[in-house]
């Protein structure tokens, strides 16, 4: 689906627990993870409308790929805890408030609502929990089904490069995307409200403790 800039970025190290969505959880990629992101880059090079360059688990995050600074998640769902695609988080350097990442969801687990909800879950804690105020994300022009889901999370077309780098003389293009911290506050009012208010909700019948002395 999408993917990072392809210039050297600087780690954004960020705590895993409590990144959970109403579906997923991001949490730290494991050798046990290995096989399973090898067999989803080998289902989608055998789909025909796989697009050239797009996102490939694997070569994310294999152990070479560390050295780009990158922070790298696997997608889980909270009921069974299946793993059923990845992340990959990227800041520009170590004092900008823009950050972008690339995500991937595995061919069988594809149109369930994994990939929004893993994006609400990083967004959410990089706006309201480490304060960013920016992210960017690049989609090839040919991937119809990411840039309308991104579009219905908020983010608004930037512009669009050219890529020339691919093979057979195939100029492609890649569209620009982005969302501010205030945009997705204003459209996902009920998200900002859970971070503002970190207090547990009291139930309707709710009533003050009584004291040890208390008298009628």
């Amino acid at each position: 689906m999408t993917h990072p800039p392809r210039s050297a970025l600087t780690t954004c190290r960020v705590p895993v627990p409590g990144w959970a969505g109403r579906k997923v959880r991001l949490r730290e990629i494991d050798s046990a993870d290995h096989r399973t992101l090898i067999g989803f880059d080998r289902a989608s090079a055998r789909e025909r409308s796989a697009q050239v360059g797009g996102y490939r688990h694997w070569a994310a995050h294999r152990a070479g790929a560390a050295a780009s600074g990158d922070s790298h998640f696997a997608i889980e769902t909270l009921r069974g805890g299946m793993l059923v695609g990845s992340l990959c988080l990227s800041q520009d350097d170590t004092e900008s408030d823009r950050f972008s990442y690339g995500i991937g969801i595995g061919a069988q687990h594809r149109r369930c609502g994994y990939a929004s909800d893993a994006i609400m879950v990083l967004l959410s804690f990089m706006f309201f929990e480490r304060s960013f105020r920016r992210c960017q994300v690049s989609i090839y022009g040919g991937n119809v089904g990411s840039l309308s889901l991104h579009g219905a999370l908020g983010f608004r077309e930037e512009g669009r490069l050219r890529d020339t780098e691919l093979s057979l003389g195939d100029i492609r293009y890649l569209v620009l995307m982005g969302i501010t911290a205030p945009e997705f506050a204003a459209r996902h009012r009920d998200v900002m409200l859970a971070h503002a208010d970190p207090s547990p909700r009291r139930g309707r019948h709710w009533r003050p403790r009584r004291g040890r002395h208390r008298h009628g």
